[in-house]
């Protein structure tokens, strides 16, 4: 790959395809980098490249136009339509030229271009008017930039990591521009190398940007600008409510505590990168920013479908205390087009398994599988943990704007919703998706309701710490700066969606023994992160076992009642060296220097 000169298009966001589109342009109509220097727009149209391509399943569930969740290859869920690349993924079709988790050339050409805009942005005048308001708009940019090539490089290591002659390797780091006089052909960093690399770009973004963007009123500017003659409106300008939707600190320390929690992991431990009581620490002081333990979110678990607060909901308003990192809020109902059943005008695609509707407990906390638990396997959804319906549409449940009944019987061919009843539209499981959608959306006529996209929810980061914390001193014992434990996270958790009662036997049973401990933090976050993105990599990160096929259920009328059977679905298809994925076939054949995985060609 040889570069030239960059193509800049101002505020025009470039579609990243191949790396010579970013890297050789035409000969005519190239826009000169000295440009930022009196064009302030053009100057952030950069650094808002980074910003518009963060990778689209972290808001979220992705559409299945831009690829769907990766939960698809994963025992949690199937999708309905057979071309999906994770499914593909899942069943064997995993090269090192064929990976739908490929992320090397999207993260570099993202990292160049924040590299570009950090190499300009001093000599930018951002603003003529004031210094201190140049200065704070130089601050708010270069900030966003530092944390911005940390969070890509972050999702490009987590997907090309692996272990090169048994040890683990990291990526090549690239913090400067590179040009046509640039050596491409470096060798791979070691994996500390990568991580330290990472904080050190969060902490220097932290440097520039406030905790938490909004308007001041007197007295309320940092001294660093009164001393330059910053007043309120200028900083309100610069760090006021227009800004919310930038990274900010709170987003800051979620990404550090994501990356400590991946970094201290078993499948990458061995690179002495990240201790689990340093991830613990990091997660800890994420969760200063919502008050601990206390600022749990009483309805953090059901966000998506808390309709009076999307509805009135803002872009300048605070954001809700369930939501740490926001993507977009705006209308839409192809969430609901992707996934409503087929009587209801949707395609069904993504189809929540049996193995993940088995790891719901009951409402008392125990697995289904205890003596305890009091499970009936001819009332199988009944007394359950809430949390189950209130994510996966199971049989006899409603949904949709008029409630309407979903009957997933296989008895009668004519229900549109019964299992492979309605060719690539219905569900091959048994069950439909509940989860970010929202129950009153119409789909006949379509009718588009707000949708809050969430990338990162604190949730995930209060189990991130019980992780964390019950992996460095145990289940009860306080860790990271934290006054709470493990035990305390998921006692908190698991009564807000009403499982276990005021006691949770259950859950002082598994506080005896770190272990049991273990296999509980695991299965709640397994749940309360479903279908969010996480089941993939964090199998991966646990080196937990991949090949768990995928089952359904087939449920048939019988003269006693119905009748639940399992059945199996699909295949798992992933060797032991898959923990890790491949770097890219081309990328090796060009450079000498870059070696690939154990086990991939």
């Amino acid at each position: 790959m040889k570069l030239k000169n960059i193509i800049l298009l101002g505020t025009v966001t470039l579609a990243f395809t191949a790396c010579d589109d970013l890297f050789e342009p035409a000969l005519e109509n190239n826009a000169d980098l000295s440009r930022m220097n009196n064009d302030p727009e053009f100057a952030r149209g950069i650094i808002d490249n980074a910003f518009l391509v963060i990778p689209l399943e972290a808001s979220g569930i992705a559409s299945e136009q831009n690829g769907g969740t990766t939960d698809v290859a994963t025992d949690d869920a199937v999708s309905n339509n057979t071309s999906n690349n994770y499914k593909k993924m899942a069943t064997g079709s995993w090269t090192s030229q064929n990976n739908p988790i490929n992320q090397w050339e999207g993260r570099y050409h993202a990292i160049q271009y924040c590299n570009l805009f950090l190499s300009k942005c001093d000599d930018v005048l951002w603003d003529y008017s004031t210094e201190a308001l140049n200065q704070m708009h130089r601050d708010l940019y270069k900030g966003n930039a530092y944390a911005l090539r940390g969070l890509h490089f972050f999702h490009l290591l987590r997907a090309h990591v692996g272990k090169v002659n048994g040890e683990i390797m990291g990526l090549p780091i690239h913090v400067e521009p590179e040009d046509g006089t640039s050596d491409f052909n470096l060798p791979r960093n070691t994996f500390k190398e990568c991580i330290d690399q990472i904080m050190s770009d969060f902490d220097e973004a932290l440097k520039y940007l406030p905790l938490e963007y909004g308007d001041v009123n007197a007295g309320g500017v940092p001294a660093k600008y009164v001393q330059i003659g910053g007043k309120d409106e200028e900083y309100n300008r610069a760090f006021g409510d227009l800004q919310k939707g930038k990274i900010d600190g709170r987003n800051i320390a979620a990404f550090k505590a994501q990356v400590a929690i991946f970094a201290a992991s078993p499948a990458y431990q061995s690179a002495g990168a990240m201790s689990w009581e340093k991830a613990a620490e990091y997660a800890a002081t994420s969760l200063k920013n919502v008050g601990g333990l206390d600022g749990m979110d009483p309805d953090g678990w059901h966000w998506y479908n808390n309709t009076d607060m999307i509805e009135s909901y803002k872009f300048s308003d605070p954001d809700p205390l369930e939501v740490c990192f926001r993507g977009n809020i705006g209308e839409s109902y192809s969430l609901e087009q992707d996934q409503y059943p087929p009587s209801l005008n949707g395609n069904g695609r993504l189809n929540p398994t049996q193995n993940l509707v088995d790891a719901f407990p009951m409402a008392n906390g125990y697995p289904i599988s205890s003596a305890n638990s009091g499970y009936d396997s001819k009332n199988p959804y009944e007394n359950r943990d809430p949390r189950l319906k209130t994510y996966i549409l199971v049989n006899g449940e409603t949904i949709g704007a008029n409630g309407t009944v979903i009957n997933t019987t296989d008895d009668d061919k004519t229900n549109l919703d019964g299992i492979n009843h309605e060719n690539g539209r219905s569900t091959v499981t048994g069950y439909y998706l509940r989860k970010h959608l929202r129950d009153d959306v119409n789909l006949n006529p379509a009718a588009a309701k707000k949708h809050f996209a969430v990338r990162i929810r604190y949730t995930e980061i209060f189990l991130d710490y019980a992780e964390a914390a019950n992996e460095a001193v145990g289940p009860k014992a306080n860790v990271g700066g934290a006054n709470y434990s493990a035990y305390d996270v998921i006692k908190a958790i698991r009564k807000r969606a009403g499982v276990g009662g005021e006691n949770d036997p259950y859950l002082e049973e598994c506080a005896q023994s770190k272990d049991k401990m273990r296999e509980l933090i695991r299965n709640e976050r397994r749940l309360e992160l479903c279908f969010e993105g996480h089941r993939f990599w964090d199998l991966r990160r646990w080196n937990a076992n991949l090949t768990e096929g995928a089952k359904g259920v087939s449920i048939t009328t019988t003269a006693s009642g119905l009748d639940y059977k399992t059945i199996n679905v699909e295949s798992r298809d992933y060797k032991d060296y898959m923990i890790y994925g491949p770097i890219p076939y081309s990328e090796v054949l060009k450079w000498s220097n870059l070696t690939q995985n154990d086990g991939w060609q």
